[in-house]
């Protein structure tokens, strides 16, 4: 899979703009704020529909224009697939080869991408909430099934947690409508769980893979689906929906309490464990950061092996946030294996450690000055 070309209007501060990339390596270099991260996040954003830098999506519309639009030509194994994105003070409009798709569930995975950003080192150091947001956006690109799911679960979620409340201040309640609540809760959630599962079994065999190599076979790494349910990989989506729809249930009075859904999926989390020790509360820092990245270069693999093709990699100055060693492991890894887009304010630093020729395109205040297939010297 790789990304061909692309065209953006009135996005951030790039007005019109129509570029072409190389299917190996592809730079993006200028000085901080000039929009080299913008047209990095324009692929994001073409690929999931929302951004990695805000939640708000109309904030990519250019100053004073009601429109912003990404256009891209994604070339696959045997077809190539035209993709756009419109946002505007309507809303969100994708389409697919010309033709509009009224849900985001059968336009995310036409395009897959990896996003490795300097935030994400704190994957293991960081919230639950980011942890559970990874899982989503990641399962979500190869399983649409996943994302529909999800959907219908945090729409039952807001129901019942609005009931609870209700139910608090006027101090009666229908228990047959909490019943339905939980039952459709339990449905949507047990596939959720069981995906969930299902990937992180996979993200740790490769993981553990390439975090031995990266630390010189010192050190293993396993990941664990951390829930308050008793979860294993081996149930059943109908094992799961019972275990649900039971401590749904048992948890009714402390919602009630806490006038919030207590048990579910979205208080889920993950923990990495290296040498059997939990890397977020005793790792070091480098081997946070070893974690991280050796997670990051998972999913890689992890997609190609369940859609047979490799995704696109995206690094948004990344490399100024790793050391020599890990720098040369992450080159090495994309070594002609995927196509990569790379952001950084100098190229200089790259020269000893690319055996890709890279195509490099110069940014500054929105424009692409120009285009080299040279490293300046």
């Amino acid at each position: 899979m790789q990304l061909n070309e692309i065209t953006l209007t009135n996005y951030r501060n790039y007005t019109q703009l129509s570029l072409d990339f190389s299917p190996k390596l592809n730079v993006f270099v200028g000085d901080n704020a000039q929009g080299k991260t913008n047209l990095l996040e324009s692929i994001y954003v073409l690929s999931l529909t929302k951004s990695h830098r805000s939640n708000h999506e109309k904030e990519i519309i250019a100053w004073n224009q009601d429109f912003a639009r990404i256009k891209g030509l994604v070339g696959k194994k045997n077809s190539n697939i035209e993709l756009t994105m419109i946002v505007s003070s309507k809303g969100k409009k994708t389409k697919v080869n010309g033709l509009e798709q009224s849900k985001l569930s059968q336009y995310i995975g036409h395009l897959n991408v990896i996003l490795f950003a300097p935030e994400d080192l704190s994957l293991v150091k960081g919230s639950p909430q980011n942890r559970r947001k990874f899982l989503d956006m990641e399962i979500g690109q190869i399983n649409p099934k996943y994302l529909y799911y999800l959907s219908k679960y945090q729409t039952v979620l807001k129901q019942r947690n609005q009931y609870l409340k209700k139910m608090a201040f006027q101090k009666k309640h229908d228990p047959l409508y909490l019943d339905v609540l939980n039952e459709q809760l339990a449905t949507s959630g047990s596939v959720v769980l069981k995906q969930r599962l299902y990937f992180v079994q996979l993200l740790e065999k490769w993981a553990n893979e390439i975090h031995q190599k990266i630390s010189f076979g010192k050190e293993n790494l396993a990941i664990l689906y951390k829930s308050q349910m008793s979860l294993t990989s081996e149930l059943s989506e109908s094992d799961i929906y019972k275990l649900l729809l039971h401590d749904l249930k048992q948890a009714e009075d402390k919602d009630l309490n806490q006038l919030t859904t207590t048990v579910g999926p979205h208080r889920d989390d993950l923990v990495f464990m290296v040498n059997e020790q939990n890397v977020q509360t005793y790792g070091s820092q480098g081997q946070q950061r070893t974690t991280a990245l050796s997670v990051k270069l998972a999913e890689i693999e992890l997609i190609n092996e369940e859609l047979g093709e490799y995704p696109i990699l995206l690094l948004d100055d990344v490399l100024s946030e790793l050391d020599d060693d890990r720098q040369v492991q992450l080159m090495e890894f994309i070594d002609n294996k995927l196509q990569t887009f790379l952001t950084t304010t100098s190229v200089g630093h790259l020269e000893d450690k690319l055996k890709i020729k890279p195509k490099i395109f110069y940014i500054s205040n929105g424009e692409v000055e120009r285009i080299s297939d040279d490293i300046d010297r």
